[in-house]
């Protein structure tokens, strides 16, 4: 049985999932009142200030934990804030169950949606390209970064999808 906490939680990645498929964008009155309700409702829930520790704890490694695709621009800020949110709810442990589990889902979503839109071509080039130096580098030749064009991205995957696919089985496999 799920708690309310988990089904509140539950009810907001799918709306931020719902938004980021629709939009492309997760909005940050969303992650914000997320994170607002999430420190209410584990203020009320135990012993002053434990789950408070919790919320913090599990805010800030939801933040952390999918911060450096962001800084390699491999992934929007939005999504980043919505693992921070995750964290906030379920706690540090279950934000990097959750991390997880959203990098499976997201890399299984970016392969559909290579073979659906048809740009796998581009995506085998790209890695190609980017995997040459390190092949130059094993032969025993100096390694150069080889940068990609800015108009040869195969595209970006909706995370949000992915990051609310794994937080709602992380929540089903823990109430069980």
């Amino acid at each position: 049985m799920l708690t309310a906490i988990e089904m509140i939680l539950v009810c907001l990645v799918a709306q931020a999932a719902l938004t980021d498929l629709t939009l492309r964008k997760i909005p940050n009155v969303l992650i914000l009142s997320g994170l607002l309700l999430a420190l209410i409702l584990h203020s009320l829930a135990g012993p002053q200030g434990a789950l408070t520790h919790q919320w913090l704890a599990g805010a800030v490694t939801g933040l952390f934990l999918f911060l450096p695709l962001y800084l390699l621009r491999g992934m929007a800020a939005g999504d980043v804030k919505l693992l921070a949110m995750v964290g906030a709810f379920l706690g540090p442990l279950a934000a990097v169950q959750v991390a997880a589990l959203a990098t499976l889902f997201g890399g299984l979503l970016a392969l559909v949606m290579l073979l659906c839109s048809g740009r796998w071509r581009q995506a085998w080039r790209n890695l190609r390209t980017l995997c040459a130096p390190l092949w130059w580098r094993c032969l025993g030749l100096p390694m150069q970064a080889v940068p990609l064009p800015a108009s040869a991205s195969a595209g970006g995957i909706p995370y949000g999808l992915a990051i609310a696919l794994a937080t709602v089985t992380t929540v089903l496999l823990a109430s069980r």
